[in-house]
């Protein structure tokens, strides 16, 4: 793995004191340790690690991990939104120095074990440029990890890759949120005393401390882009809509990769979770005493009710964002929000992988046979929120294989195109659409149409499955495990791909437009407005030293598709 060497709740006072630097107006004293290169925040400082596991492109980087972001959601703070650290300058900024060279603990995860993942995980890592200072004002790529919201930790998502390729240069940043029930928690309980979506409520905090502090590492708090895919991308998207629009963003630009959604539930949807949480734990079930009890609650306790709870997928689903009224910060289902102009118009990259339902369609390819195969894997998780016309309706829009007008080659490519339209590759197209009708001009798609090839192995049948974009963006060049993910070293059209990719990315964080710093062999990339996306290609051969990306029409069907399910608001029917 790269980088190391061995994943709001404010009085409006206090949220105009987020905004604003702690330290960075103020003259600090330049401190030193044989540890590695300090970064002094004036009430706190840090010693990174500097050592380069591979060559470096653009020079050396420097990592700096598993700093607080947030005071640790521990005790009375568990189920809460997260609590600013005190961030004013102490003694003058002569402060002790910790050593950051390595990575916080990941949270605790679904399926729990005890020992594995802690309460105390709000942590982020920074990696920038070794000459990167203050004043220098660097655009920073904010990455929120994916894993369905319960699962997956920052390790598994370095950063180290794109901050060594950037040219020009970036600062990059990663952090871990809470998971699973750690930070899903709902319920009326939860509402009347604590906070819903504390996971989100994380990420809020982790982009706020990124403001206050980046600045020091050579970053510019006015030039974020927020990263994410899968559950990140999904969370990116929560993030253009929070609030509904009516505090500031705290970002410049979004990518969202392979946005995933499952149902959002209510809170009164989320009721029989929260139950069944409080009897596995042997709390009372409602109000104040329940939540009481839960904080007080021992974390083995907590992990039984997070395996117990989540023991089935319709429990497990409602552990995950909560659709939480006026004041919250998923007040509405994000489509709702989008669909009413709530959100905020940032410059814009989305897409998905060309095969992302074939990994959640819910069978191989022997599994379907008929429309009631499909039906039973594929519509039947959304239960009663999509009604049998709506299904017919839907069936006749993806025509079965061998009648007229089908393009399907057997019925799992129907069924896992239906999963992929519903859940990832038609909100893509929704924003953009949206973004464009407000005036944004540094809007652009994309389908990543290269398998993880370690996946492909395993699973051939699911093609460019999802999470294939990350073994080319993360750390896919080392042998080693890393957090979870595997990955091999790259061959040399692998290693293409990779580079090209990352320069599209970095150069979309720098200047909105992913072209501007492009590889001198990748083609142009053209807005949405242009009715293309760009296809990233791994090269057949590298001979020619050409790039095998190309651009293409979005195909009407594709259009015609997704306008039926945004239309309906599949949001109301299924969460997207």
């Amino acid at each position: 793995m790269h980088s190391v060497p061995s994943f709001l709740p404010f009085a409006c006072i206090l949220f105009l004191q987020i905004l604003a630097p702690s330290a960075s107006a103020q003259s600090l004293p330049r401190l030193s340790s044989p540890l590695g290169p300090v970064i002094n925040l004036g009430f706190a400082a840090f010693a990174g690690n500097s050592s380069s596991p591979t060559g470096e492109l653009n020079g050396p980087v420097t990592f700096f991990g598993g700093i607080r972001y947030a005071q640790p959601p521990l005790g009375d703070l568990r189920f809460r939104a997260p609590a600013r650290l005190r961030g004013s300058i102490v003694n003058g900024g002569n402060v002790s120095i910790t050593d950051a060279r390595n990575w916080g603990p990941p949270c605790i995860q679904q399926p729990a074990q005890v020992g594995i993942g802690d309460e105390d995980c709000l942590r982020i890592n920074v990696w920038k440029p070794s000459d990167a200072k203050e004043g220098d004002k660097l655009p920073v790529l904010f990455y929120i990890h994916g894993g369905g919201f319960f699962e997956r930790n920052p390790e598994s998502f370095p950063l180290y890759d794109l901050v060594n390729q950037s040219n020009p240069k970036i600062v990059g940043v990663n952090f871990g949120y809470r998971l699973t029930m750690m930070g899903f928690l709902a319920g009326s309980a939860v509402q009347q005393d604590g906070d819903l979506n504390a996971g989100l409520l994380d990420q809020r905090a982790a982009l706020e401390w990124v403001h206050r502090n980046i600045a020091k590492f050579g970053g510019d708090p006015d030039n974020i882009t927020i990263d994410g895919e899968s559950a990140g991308g999904a969370s990116v998207v929560m993030h253009m809509v929070a609030f509904a629009g009516s505090k500031p963003a705290l970002f410049k630009r979004a990518i969202a990769q392979s946005i995933g959604f499952g149902p959002t539930p209510t809170v009164e949807e989320s009721e029989p979770a929260f139950k069944r949480v409080t009897e596995i734990v042997g709390c009372p079930s409602t109000g104040p005493p329940a939540m009481s009890c839960l904080r007080s609650a021992s974390i083995g306790a907590l992990v039984a009710a997070i395996n117990g709870a989540g023991s089935t997928p319709a429990v497990q689903a409602f552990f995950a964002p909560v659709i939480d009224g006026p004041d919250g910060i998923l007040p509405q289902l994000p489509s709702d929000l989008i669909a009413a102009g709530k959100f905020h118009a940032v410059d814009f990259v989305g897409g998905h992988c060309t095969n992302d339902g074939r990994t959640f369609v819910g069978g191989t390819p022997d599994d379907f046979k008929t429309d009631a195969d499909i039906v039973s894997r594929v519509f039947q998780r959304f239960g009663s929120r999509l009604t049998n016309e709506t299904i017919q309706k839907a069936l006749a829009l993806y025509p079965a294989p061998g009648t007229l007008g089908s393009t399907f080659v057997s019925e799992y490519d129907r069924a896992s195109t239906i999963t992929q339209d519903i859940v990832f590759s038609c909100m893509d197209l929704f924003i953009a659409q949206k973004l464009q009708q407000r005036g944004v001009q540094n809007v652009f798609t994309f389908r990543f149409n290269s398998p993880n090839p370690i996946e492909l192995a395993e699973t051939p049948f699911e093609g460019v499955m999802h999470t294939s974009d990350l073994f080319y963006l993360f750390s896919g060049i080392t042998s080693a495990a890393n957090a979870g993910f595997i990955f091999t070293p790259f061959n040399i059209t692998e290693g293409a791909l990779s580079r090209e990719t990352i320069a599209f990315w970095n150069s979309f964080a720098t200047s909105g437009n992913p072209s501007t710093s492009k590889e001198s062999i990748s083609p142009e990339w053209s807005p949405f407005a242009s009715g293309g996306r760009m296809v990233l290609n791994q090269p057949s051969n590298l001979s020619s030293m050409m790039s095998a990306s190309v651009m293409e029409a979005t195909p009407q069907v594709e259009i015609e598709r997704c306008a039926f399910w945004m239309a309906l608001n599949t949001t109301a029917q299924t969460g997207v």
